[in-house]
């Protein structure tokens, strides 16, 4: 069988009488247009390498596939392992599936550089590992650009600009190397289930990184400045060593709140103390 001669998606599922696992976090996708247009989101898959987290019956997948990538499926759920093994065969062999838990893998082995991420994350860990891809210390990544299905709460956190409600530490993460947008919201019916929340698609790629700052640096002053979201720098950052010093020197009011610094600022105070360490 190859993917043209492939059942739909919800005939494979109910003959396999799969069903969505709150606990897993899963809400399935099967209109193939939709995921075919995901699947075009980062640009010319074709012979690329693809990493996808939680693939469940495998509907992206298919549209990867479809779309020419060779794809590594990380899967923690069993019952959905034999239904990928079926689309492996029909895929000739470009479709590699782990069963295991994506919060545990060795990405980079598993995918190598330059691999693109295209996912449908469990909303249970989707934040988690996006700030885990977002936070590696080689610049550029592992990763050539991340398209991610993500409640659409988290997308906004993602491109947020200073002064809103959604500015926080995500959005500094996001957008102090790396470029962030958007690409498209979906209709919280277009899932079986449906959850409670719209979701939407975003995509994100490298950026230059800034001279002279330290991952773990800007971290640490996001951490303080977002902990207490309402407080003054001169509080919220009172507890980090050379943090009101570096102010200081930026010329920046110590009785502004976190939310009202730039991303440029943030990376400012971040490069004074890790010039300081």
């Amino acid at each position: 069988m190859s993917l043209a001669d492939l059942p739909p998606l919800r005939e494979v599922i109910a003959r396999h009488r799969l069903s969505a696992h709150k606990a897993l976090g899963q809400n399935f996708l099967l209109d193939g247009n939709l995921l075919d247009r995901i699947a075009r989101v980062p640009g010319k898959l074709d012979g690329a390498t693809v990493y996808e987290v939680g693939p469940g019956p495998g509907g992206l997948t298919r549209s990867l596939l479809r779309a020419g990538a060779r794809v590594i499926a990380v899967e923690q759920d069993a019952r959905a392992i034999p239904i990928l093994e079926e689309l492996s065969s029909a895929a000739e062999g470009r479709l590699s599936t782990v069963h295991g838990d994506a919060l545990e893998q060795d990405e980079e082995r598993l995918a190598g550089q330059g691999a693109h991420i295209v996912a449908n994350l469990p909303y249970n860990i989707g934040t988690i590992l996006l700030a885990r891809w977002l936070t590696v210390d080689a610049w550029p990544p592992w990763w050539a650009s991340l398209t991610l299905m993500l409640q659409k709460e988290v997308a906004q956190r993602l491109v947020a600009r200073p002064g809103s409600d959604e500015y926080g530490r995500l959005a500094i993460l996001a957008q102090w190397r790396s470029q962030p947008s958007v690409a498209f919201e979906v209709n919280r019916m277009a899932f079986v289930p449906p959850p409670k929340v719209t979701s939407a698609v975003v995509h994100v790629t490298p950026a230059q990184a800034p001279e002279g700052v330290a991952v773990r640096m800007i971290e640490r002053v996001t951490a303080a400045a977002f902990g207490q979201r309402r407080k003054m720098l001169r509080q919220s950052l009172k507890g980090l060593p050379g943090a009101l010093d570096a102010l200081a020197v930026l010329g920046i009011d110590p009785t502004r709140r976190g939310e009202t610094l730039t991303v440029e600022d943030y990376v400012g105070i971040a490069r004074e103390l890790t010039r300081g360490k």
